[in-house]
């Protein structure tokens, strides 16, 4: 993370004084669905670590605009090496100088259906912020912008540089990120995931919940088929 030297730092306003976001209303849904889709996948995979922080659509506030008081506020962001609650209440903005100047470690962009500089302005904004990875997603314009429908980008001696592979690993988070098939009912769509090492997906609550049910439903069948009834409570 980089200030500005011209910046007073004892002047900043602090996060009570900022607003939680720039009030600009999601073009789309999933602006909001796919961060929260990988958040409440992080509250299990991550449920005995404090360490992080992961938000949607919440004001980043930065040293390196125009202003400490302009944010940049992206789709979704994960911080390490920050608490996951700070004191007993919940943030409303990301400040990064009440963050001990950590910076996200990724920023995902889901591009909305007007065009907003993902790949250029807000590329080189994150970039001098020194957010090592850049995630856009951008399933329904890629052809109009001229890019992949998943990028990843790590950033490398200040750039950033487009990566390869899918599912991408990312060894300083310890997960990996890619597309997949999310069910709900009769509804079947493209979302995004968190991946281990190996690949393999990582299942989300809802999965876990029912493939404990299900294994509870083969257990009693299993018992059924040895005693031929369940046992008296």
């Amino acid at each position: 993370m980089v200030y500005s030297p011209d910046i007073d730092l004892l002047s900043l306003p602090t996060g009570d004084q900022l607003p939680s976001s720039d009030d600009t209303p999601v073009d789309n849904e999933d602006q909001n669905f796919l961060p929260n889709l990988l958040l409440f996948a992080l509250l299990s995979l991550w449920s005995d670590r404090t360490d992080w922080y992961f938000a949607a659509d919440m004001a980043v506030y930065h040293t390196t605009g125009v202003s400490p008081n302009v944010p940049v506020v992206p789709d979704g962001f994960l911080s390490l090496g920050v608490p996951r609650i700070k004191g007993d209440t919940f943030r409303r903005s990301y400040v990064v100088w009440e963050e001990n100047w950590v910076v996200p470690t990724l920023v995902l962009e889901v591009v909305s259906h007007s065009y907003g500089d993902e790949y250029e302005d807000k590329m080189l904004l994150y970039a001098k912020l020194g957010v090592l990875y850049y995630v856009v997603y951008n399933p329904l314009f890629w052809r109009r912008d001229g890019h992949q429908p998943f990028e990843v980008y790590r950033l490398e001696e200040g750039s950033y540089q487009q990566q390869i592979g899918e599912p991408y690993w990312m060894p300083e988070v310890g997960l990996g990120i890619g597309r997949g098939r999310y069910k709900n009912g009769r509804l079947e769509r493209e979302v995004l995931y968190w991946f281990d090492d190996r690949g393999q997906r990582h299942l989300t609550p809802e999965e876990q919940a029912q493939q404990a049910a299900q294994q509870a439903q083969q257990e009693l069948e299993r018992y059924r088929l040895h005693f031929g009834a369940l046992p008296e409570v």
